[in-house]
């Protein structure tokens, strides 16, 4: 029985979870839940116990010194709550870790426990992957989820992939079957710049968060950041003609592909995202009110897709 003192009765609470390691190219997904505790100032109320999950050769612990003394922080998943106000306040449960090492199973029945315990209504799970992609074109970003209906209200893809999995594509199925709703958000992180921080790939995967939920994220120096580095990326590949050429080479392989998309229906909802964003009326439309207070690396996730 997990008890859960000092945390109070919850708004229609959504989890919110991302794990560093295979599931987490460029960083993207656990900065993006690191964004969200920063911004909301959550604050931690559990963790789960290291010695379970972790090989602490794998993940080793890291000393430091606080006020003179020598203490060390030991690798491991915790959970915090946020409350996003607004007209209509709802509560974020996040849960920020690295890939556990072992008991994978138990890992995601525990988090089940706590989801149970402060009754979560939706569990969305983010991650990012390697992919052929072009940093000058917007962050590819899919939605996926097990659950045939819930594929069909929220406008996600139903999960048909097949091969190696990570913690992601293992916590998804655990809730699926635990009759959690469920949903996983996949950024797809250019390969030839795979190193972190990756901004561009967090705020995609924020705003994709953002429709998800309907919630107003506050994005803070993220969207500058995100010019910033795209800016970096761009200089780096002009100064190597290869690298420049394959770049152009995605870039025409993505904007062939994604003709069949620039329909009117498409340009319409990119619109209103835009529109709802910054809390101005679609042509004909009502003002909405603002809701908000505020991978694998590779194959993966063509994966949990």
């Amino acid at each position: 029985m997990i008890e859960l003192e000092g945390v109070p009765e919850l708004i229609d609470p959504v989890m919110v979870a991302a794990f560093e390691g295979w599931n987490d190219a460029g960083d993207a997904a656990s900065t993006a839940v690191a964004h969200l505790e920063k911004e909301w100032k959550g604050e931690v109320f559990a963790a789960l116990d290291a010695e379970d999950y972790y090989d602490f050769q794998v993940n080793r612990p890291t000393v430091f010194m606080d006020g003179g003394v020598r203490k060390i922080t030991w690798p491991t998943t915790r959970l915090s709550v946020v409350r996003v106000g607004g007209d209509k306040p709802r509560d974020l449960v996040l849960v920020r870790g690295i890939e556990p090492s072992m008991r994978w199973r138990s890992f995601c029945n525990e988090l089940l426990g706590f989801a149970h315990e402060l009754g979560v209504e939706l569990v969305v799970i983010l991650g990012a992957l390697l992919g052929d992609t072009p940093h000058t074109r917007p962050v590819p970003i899919s939605g996926t989820t097990s659950d045939a209906d819930l594929a069909r209200r929220m406008d996600l893809e139903e999960t048909k992939y097949e091969g190696p999995t990570g913690i992601v594509g293992v916590l998804q199925e655990a809730c699926t079957h635990a009759g959690v709703p469920a949903v996983s958000l996949w950024a797809a992180v250019p390969h030839y710049v795979s190193q972190p921080p990756n901004p561009k790939a967090t705020l995609a995967l924020l705003n994709r968060l953002e429709d998800l939920i309907d919630v107003r994220i506050p994005l803070g120096e993220l969207p500058e950041d995100a010019r910033a580095w795209q800016v970096g990326v761009d200089q780096l590949a002009a100064e190597d003609s290869e690298v420049a050429e394959y770049v152009q080479t995605l870039e025409e392989a993505r904007d062939t592909a994604e003709l069949p998309e620039a329909s009117g229906e498409a340009i319409a909802r990119e619109f209103e995202r835009y529109l709802r964003r910054r809390d101005v009326s679609p042509p004909g439309g009502k003002p909405k009110p603002p809701t908000a207070g505020g991978g694998p690396k590779g194959d993966e996730d063509d994966a949990e897709d």
